[in-house]
């Protein structure tokens, strides 16, 4: 097998993706399912191909994924910016367009702890003076 193979691992939230690209005609596979029936929603499958849209690479590239973790929105994020981590081994002039577009910024925002003495993160008991 002396095919060429680009990795690129991408987070949002709790949710992980490893990503390899790999020659072909612009099949994505999410955990040995095609995209269209893993993912429900159109939104969530553009979303995740919108590096490929950017660089004009969607033809020229299979996209097989291993994706964890989170829900279906934090998944489809987390591909999207393995997707861009590898385009960036496949071609280093992708990177300006990339990085403008925000792709190449991991979403750090998470869930933050409940506390104790609350009910949820920030929601405290009701309150009576007497």
């Amino acid at each position: 097998m002396a095919d060429v193979q680009y990795r690129g691992t991408g987070r949002r939230k709790t949710a992980t993706a490893r990503v390899r690209l790999v020659p072909g005609d612009g099949n994505i596979i999410v955990n040995d399912r095609d995209v269209e029936d893993y993912f429900n929603r159109k939104s969530l499958i553009r979303d995740l191909k919108s590096p490929l849209e950017l660089t004009d690479s969607l033809a020229n590239f299979d996209v097989l994924v291993n994706a964890q973790g989170g829900g279906l929105s934090g998944q489809a994020g987390a591909i999207r910016h393995g997707i861009a981590r590898a385009l960036l081994e496949v071609d280093e002039d992708f990177r300006g367009p990339l990085k403008k577009a925000g792709y190449l910024t991991r979403d750090s925002r998470m869930k933050e702890r409940k506390k104790y003495g609350l009910k949820k993160a920030r929601k405290a008991p009701q309150f009576s003076k007497r």
